[in-house]
């Protein structure tokens, strides 16, 4: 009867334990859920000391992953496998995610610094009353150049970067958008055509610019530029503050003929498992001093009104990154063109870099 008893005994203090690991494990794993959120964002576009910032204060911890390209972006969110909750996509990228139902709407009464954003970015085409985004980084398309390597050139035009004395000492952004869209505007037609007449001039145009091309790359453009490995690229007003940072012989120029003016916005994709830690994040960023210490670490424009009164005047009046709203005119916002005449895009390029390869 003793051995009986003892064995009962045991039994429940087993079933005791068993029971309280299973509710440890059970309230680390809702820890988990309710405390961490994922943030997809392209590279070098966060100032590293926020995201412990963040942590440090709310006490939810960010898994953070960077991506290339809106598109491929856009393809791993569709595809799901990972649970994003905040995402920094392009304006173009948002009207998209929204078509197909990717995004989460945003709920106004959780972003109270959503006040601190200056209206001129706020109600945008792309994305009619906020719904869907929130600002981010703004910028332009346009040349940076080092006038020590060259000849007295500058760049007023994209028509400049065809000046025979350029011969392998153009750098191009590994971006359809943007190379087919300077060959588009060089001949004064719109970034957005979807006129094929008008692409395969831009195209043709564009082909005859490769002897001056010396790479088509991405982030690695700031490095070369920086080691001085060529004169001139086209890239975006960002990459080219951080040229100017490094290297002070560096200018930025935005042609006469109009560029890109884009917009990044902060989304909640629809794979979000912590809707309620992406809205402190998003919240958390459009905070005036940490907008203002992430605008200095990244080199972007701000959108954020009441950040920029904390910054530099020096930068915040520099009208190649601030360009005023009159400036601001000649420029356009990439629009959505469709996954097809994206594909156009897309191939257009490939066959323009296919042969300077020949």
């Amino acid at each position: 009867m003793k051995d009986i008893i003892k064995a009962s005994a045991v039994i429940v203090v087993i079933s005791a334990i068993l029971f309280y690991a299973v509710h440890l494990l059970e309230s680390s794993s809702a820890t988990t859920g309710s405390g961490s959120i994922s943030v997809y964002n392209w590279g070098e576009y966060i100032d590293p000391d926020l995201i412990a910032q963040f942590e440090e204060e709310t006490g939810i911890q960010i898994v953070y992953e960077t991506f290339a390209s809106n598109e491929a972006m856009m393809t791993k969110i569709q595809q799901g496998g990972t649970s994003y909750d905040v995402a920094m996509p392009s304006e173009y990228a948002i009207e998209k995610m929204k078509e197909s139902d990717l995004l989460v709407p945003i709920d106004h009464s959780k972003i109270p610094n959503l006040e601190n954003i200056d209206p001129y970015f706020l109600d945008l085409p792309f994305d009619e009353g906020n719904e869907f985004s929130i600002p981010y980084f703004w910028g332009t398309v346009g040349i940076a150049y080092n006038p020590t390597l060259l000849e007295g050139q500058t760049f007023e035009s994209w028509d400049d970067l065809w000046d025979p004395t350029l011969n392998q000492e153009v750098i191009l952004v590994d971006s359809a958008r943007e190379v087919i869209g300077l060959g588009l505007n060089s001949l004064g037609y719109s970034l957005n055509s979807t006129d094929m007449a008008e692409l395969r001039e831009a195209t043709d145009k564009l082909k005859t610019l490769g002897p001056n091309v010396k790479a088509i790359i991405g982030d690695e453009i700031v490095e070369m530029m920086r080691r001085e490995e060529a004169a001139v690229a086209v890239t975006w007003s960002g990459q080219a503050a951080d040229m100017m940072w490094i290297n002070e012989d560096i200018d930025y120029a935005v042609p006469e003929e109009g560029s890109n003016l884009w917009f990044d916005n902060m989304i909640i994709p629809s794979t979000a498992d912590n809707v309620d830690g992406a809205h402190e994040f998003i919240n958390f960023m459009l905070d005036a001093e940490v907008a203002a210490q992430n605008a200095d670490y990244v080199g972007y424009s701000s959108p954020n009104k009441a950040g920029l009164a904390l910054m530099d005047p020096e930068v915040t009046e520099d009208e190649r990154f601030y360009p005023t709203e009159e400036m601001r005119d000649r420029l356009e916002v990439y629009e959505n063109l469709g996954l097809e005449m994206l594909g156009v895009y897309n191939e257009l390029f490939l066959e323009f870099k296919m042969d300077m390869e020949k």
